[in-house]
């Protein structure tokens, strides 16, 4: 188990390191033109970046604590293990297309691709949503079965890894809904392309995490 959770934190910290660095290679905070100087808004966008790069830090730290608990809590004799959903896989599937969209819509983002930047951004944000609902509905699966938090431990950790995780979806589609709206209002891509930069290294992170979380749920 140990081992398993080892090679699953060196690939994750790999990926991690290639996406950042695939996703972040344009730099697009450098300013151009001399108007940005003038107005600063490179260092606005500079800040930003070094904000969600501390965020990322402290999530994984977070997860890693949780991960920690759960390793050492399932030791106790009372740990029964959970029989996951199945839906869980197709949850899976579903994050990582989002995932793929964004990527693909940071893409035309970049290359300042109005066309594909709004049915990007909506298709990546309903992927997204889908994956919640269908977390909430893979609890609803394990309440009926009367799987619930309080009557063992491995479901109480369930509960809460998912729910932590699917916290943090939120809080990236609330950072989606802004750019959405600018984009359905008439902005061009320019105008969100640090936003969609940064969004999709969130959801690569989560996408990751998400990942790692599932094959520790499935192997124990």
């Amino acid at each position: 188990m140990y081992i398993t959770l080892i090679m699953l934190g060196i690939i994750m910290a790999t990926v991690i390191w290639w996406l950042l660095r695939q996703t972040l290679s344009v730099q697009p905070w450098v300013s151009q033109t001399a108007d940005d100087e003038v107005s600063g808004a490179s260092i606005d966008a500079n800040k930003k970046t070094v904000g969600l790069m501390t965020f990322l830090a402290v999530a994984a730290s977070i997860f890693a604590l949780f991960i920690s608990a759960y390793t050492i809590r399932m030791e106790e004799p009372d740990w029964r293990p959970l029989t996951e959903p199945t839906l869980l896989w197709a949850n899976t599937i579903v994050l990582i297309l989002a995932s793929i969209v964004y990527h693909w819509t940071r893409n035309a983002a970049i290359k300042g691709n109005d066309a594909r930047v709004k049915p990007g951004l909506t298709i990546a944000g309903a992927l997204t949503v889908l994956f919640l609902i269908g977390q909430v509905v893979a609890w609803q699966e394990l309440r009926a079965i009367g799987a619930y938090a309080a009557n063992n431990p491995a479901n109480g950790f369930f509960y809460l890894l998912t729910a932590v995780h699917g916290l943090h979806m939120l809080g990236g589609l609330w950072v989606w809904a802004r750019s959405t709206m600018k984009v359905w209002t008439g902005a061009g891509a320019d105008s969100v392309r640090l936003s969609i930069e940064l969004c999709t290294v969130y959801w690569h992170f989560l996408l990751l995490v998400w990942i790692v979380l599932f094959g520790m749920l499935l192997s124990t």
